[in-house]
């Protein structure tokens, strides 16, 4: 295929989207709400990683108890 058959094949691929300039969906995807991560797992990570933190503070305490501050 030649350089200017595929550019008249682009052309009528694109030419639609041009004529509808302003009328363009904002997106190609589905309006559906789907989330990369679920709420439920965020949620679950969160409070895995706060409760770690207490628990190396905890620790913390205790050590520096143990060591006469």
């Amino acid at each position: 295929m030649s350089a200017i058959q595929r550019m008249k094949v682009a052309n009528e691929r694109h030419s639609k989207t041009i004529t509808q300039r302003g009328h363009v969906q904002k997106t190609s995807v589905g309006s559906g709400s789907t989330y990369s991560v679920s709420p439920v797992l965020l949620i679950l990570a969160s409070l895995l990683t706060a409760s770690s933190v207490c628990v190396a503070a905890i620790f913390q305490i205790i050590q520096s108890i143990r060591h006469g501050m």
